[in-house]
């Protein structure tokens, strides 16, 4: 399993806030920086997964992965702009949602979403490194995330809001009301939604490769 070091932790935080001073604005970047200030040992020290099979499962991997979808997403919105795309976002809406996508997967108030495993068994069988914290309400992880915002009274617009929920693309079940449509009217209308995705799915699966 992957180890960061402190100081290389250190570095990835300082990115994560630099991406808020100079994408977001007033007043949500106060908030945010807030938000994350009062969390920050979590924040810092989260695995983005479970298990060794999946994502970046190990201490530092959460802000390890939403710093690389991203710095994926503003690659990806430049490919989309030379493609010849009609813009129907900001930068704003595309850094604010690329660092919260996740959110959820931080957990809620004092409940973390991921316990150090306790069970040899998974450990070794399984690679489970992590487990899900069974006391916590369950939530879809996008839902979590939202609601997390909406809690802390930290707006999310329209885009923002597509964008996070359907972050995970047709591998969430219940996305397919919104990517699979029967006419025009109820196409989703903004490309965030589909950067963020593919920038989430390129971050993902680079990160499975390289740790």
């Amino acid at each position: 399993m992957k180890k960061l070091t402190a100081e290389e932790l250190q570095s990835k935080l300082e990115t994560f806030y630099g991406y808020i001073d100079q994408y977001i604005s007033e007043p949500r970047k106060s908030k945010l920086k807030k938000f994350y200030s009062d969390r920050e040992e979590t924040l810092t020290l989260s695995p983005a997964s479970s298990k060794v099979a999946h994502h970046n499962c190990f201490v530092g991997g959460y802000i390890d992965h939403v710093l690389r979808v991203t710095e994926g997403a503003l690659i990806v919105d430049r490919v989309w702009d030379k493609m010849g795309q009609i813009k129907n976002y900001t930068i704003e809406e595309l850094v604010f949602s690329a660092l919260n996508h996740d959110l959820g997967k931080l957990g809620t108030n004092d409940q973390p979403f991921y316990l150090p495993n306790d069970s040899q068994w998974h450990i070794e069988k399984q690679g489970a490194y992590y487990k899900y914290n069974a006391d916590m309400t369950h939530m879809r992880i996008a839902d979590r995330s939202l609601f997390y915002l909406q809690e802390a009274g930290i707006s999310v617009n329209e885009n923002e809001f597509l964008s996070i929920k359907l972050h995970d693309g047709l591998y969430e079940e219940a996305n397919k009301a919104y990517y699979i449509s029967y006419g025009k009217e109820f196409a989703i209308k903004t490309n965030l939604v589909h950067v963020l995705h593919q920038a989430d799915l390129m971050a993902a699966n680079i990160e499975s490769q390289i740790n």
